[in-house]
């Protein structure tokens, strides 16, 4: 049994084991595979696993050997599924095993915009507060969420887990869902998207990507939001329109942008989001806690696992 991981590095660079893999055939990883480098690398091996590599119908028919694909992932959009269900090929993905990390990324970035501690420390490394005539240095105004309006758009194991801690906060919560009002805990009040919109005093986004919400945040929603609001995507780059939310934060239509993803990562120099002095973008790291990374390789190795042993798990092509 030939086993290949086409880009091993960022679920596992170097802090983690691949051991159990090898335990189950002969194993190579790769840290990182050029799209024309993926049929010679992949050509003899029956089971792959990917995370951001594409094994699309044009890589699929050219690996008659391969019979099962595992994504280092959630999102298994990376793989053609017809294609690999014509082939006969099981692919699976590592469900809801970065919840808990993407949670707190949501409120990382927005402790960051209301709290200022960043900020803070920077300017006490600068003396700032030493100089200070009195014992408490103020230069940015700090923001208390209870009783703020926390708006979520998708509730999804993300998204409801984010719901319970702004709801820990004391913020109120709602959300646009496809969920029913008794499907929902109490702490939640569903709403319409333009209600959401109106009502947030912060946004989050939690939807998949589908042609219904790319750009679900655009130059014409943005003007049904508060002038005050706080954005947050750590969903998918292309929930919003990049020169949309760049224009609202340069013309104060909004206070801040705070992401973990944008429309291309890594995004080019030109992205105008990067130049906004009120957008808080860190570079795809939410799901990348240690932690998490050991969850995920634990579910990938298992679902390698189960599928040698014909009861394959976590199965999406079915």
């Amino acid at each position: 049994m030939k086993i290949v991981i086409l880009d091993g590095y960022t679920a596992n660079p170097g802090d983690l084991s691949w051991k159990a893999l090898e335990e189950m055939g002969a194993l190579t990883v790769y840290e990182r595979t050029k799209p024309e480098e993926t049929i010679d690398r992949a050509k003899d091996a029956e089971v792959v696993l990917t995370n951001k590599v594409l094994l699309k119908r044009q890589e699929i028919e050219q690996l008659p050997k391969l019979r099962y694909i595992g994504v280092l992932a959630t999102g298994y959009n990376v793989v053609d599924l017809e294609a690999a269900r014509e082939h006969g090929i099981i692919v699976t993905n590592v469900p809801a095993y970065s919840t808990l990390s993407v949670a707190q990324m949501v409120f990382s970035h927005l402790l960051t915009v209301t709290n200022h501690t960043e900020h803070y420390a920077s300017q006490n490394r600068e003396g700032k507060w030493t100089a200070s005539p009195d014992f408490s240095y103020m230069d940015m105004p700090v923001t208390e969420l209870a009783g703020k309006t926390f708006g979520i758009v998708g509730l999804g194991n993300i998204g409801q887990r984010v719901a319970m801690i702004a709801a820990a906060f004391d913020m109120s919560v709602v959300a646009y869902t496809s969920k029913s009002v008794d499907q929902l805990p109490p702490y939640i009040q569903k709403r319409t998207l333009d209600e959401v919109l109106a009502e947030s005093d912060v946004l989050s986004l939690h939807c998949p990507l589908t042609p219904d919400t790319q750009h679900l945040v655009n130059r014409q929603t943005l003007q049904k939001m508060k002038p005050s609001a706080i954005l947050i995507n750590t969903g998918r780059g292309p929930l919003i329109s990049d020169q949309d939310v760049a224009d609202a934060l340069n013309n104060n239509r909004l206070k801040a942008f705070c992401a973990d993803v944008l429309t291309e990562e890594p995004p080019k120099a030109d992205n105008p989001l990067l130049r906004c002095e009120n957008a808080y973008i860190t570079p795809h790291i939410a799901w990348a806690s240690s932690e998490a990374r050991v969850r995920l390789l634990d579910v990938a190795i298992n679902n390698v696992r189960a599928f040698l042993d014909g009861k394959p798990q976590n199965v999406v092509t079915l």
